[in-house]
């Protein structure tokens, strides 16, 4: 099993329980990438960590689990970062969400759309277990409902809102200057089909509207830093795009012309497009999802 599909196990898994995302961690080591002067992404048990460092302070992406917080630490002050000053989520879940509560009692600002206060503030029922309402100290104290811009280390980092894709509370994060987009959770880059998490609101087809989006902002020499998987290129984006694409078409034909699902699956309209098919969220598991979205009433 490749170090990144144990990466995303080790994250999906840790949702269905707060305990579950206390794991031993000792043997997790945070690598660091750099994409550009100040920008950078940080690799370890978890959603995979944007950088953006300066004069004006560390502005993180997400932050994994909490147990890795020094370690993550560690990792910034590695690139000749400050401590952590802004705090932004892509989504709610707890593989990205996990370090909120160190990071917020050691003064970081959080930021996230609004539907993802609202789900960290509750107690949320999933289909891996029912996750308990996070600390005080862990939730976004600035949200927003279509996005917001920060003017920092020399450059405008665009915070954009989609519809609900992933979840109900997805952002995309784009450092215009430095050409760096994060996608979180609605780009797996190679690790596995999308996760579409529908009992957070999550849609199929927002899925490819987001990508669309983060298309319309890149350029040939774009690095794009998904939620789990490599860094990749606009080109990585749009084959993933147009993968998704296409499966969601061959499910909704195949389900208006009445074919159960099973006779869906039996089809294998998630085969052929180079993801492996046996992955977390296998072949037959994401067209369950689509089919789910699609089929008539």
């Amino acid at each position: 099993m490749s170090k990144p599909t144990i990466a995303l196990l080790l994250s999906i898994v840790a949702l269905a329980s707060a305990a579950q995302a206390q794991q031993d961690m000792s043997k997790v080591e945070i690598k660091a990438e750099q994409l550009a002067p100040g920008v950078a992404v940080l690799f370890g048990a978890g959603g995979n960590i944007g950088v953006s460092y300066g004069e004006d302070g560390t502005v993180l992406i997400d932050d994994q689990f909490a147990p890795l917080t020094g370690k993550i630490q560690t990792a910034i002050a590695g690139l000749g970062a400050s401590p952590v000053k802004f705090l932004i989520n892509t989504h709610w879940h707890g593989d990205h969400t996990g370090g909120n509560e160190n990071f917020g009692k050691a003064g970081a600002v959080i930021m996230a759309h609004d539907n993802v206060r609202v789900r960290m503030a509750s107690d949320q029922k999933t289909g891996f277990g029912e996750i308990k309402a996070s600390p005080k100290a862990a939730l976004p104290v600035i949200t927003y409902a279509e996005g917001l811009k920060l003017h920092l280390n020399g450059e405008e980092v665009r915070v954009v809102s989609v519809p609900p894709a992933h979840t109900d509370g997805d952002s995309i994060v784009h450092w215009t200057k430095s050409n760096v987009i994060h996608m979180g959770d609605l780009y797996f880059n190679k690790v596995t089909f999308p996760f579409v998490d529908r009992g957070s609101g999550g849609d199929v087809r927002g899925v490819i509207i987001a990508a669309d989006k983060a298309l319309a902002m890149a350029d040939d020499a774009t690095k794009i830093i998904p939620g789990h998987g490599p860094v990749a290129t606009k080109a990585d984006l749009k084959a993933y795009r147009d993968m998704v694409s296409e499966i969601v078409s061959r499910v909704e034909k195949a389900a208006k012309e009445g074919k159960t699902l099973a006779e869906v699956k039996a089809m294998k309209p998630a085969d052929g497009f180079g993801v492996a098919t046996n992955g977390f969220i296998t072949a037959n598991r994401f067209v369950e999802t689509v089919y789910a979205t699609v089929k008539p009433d």
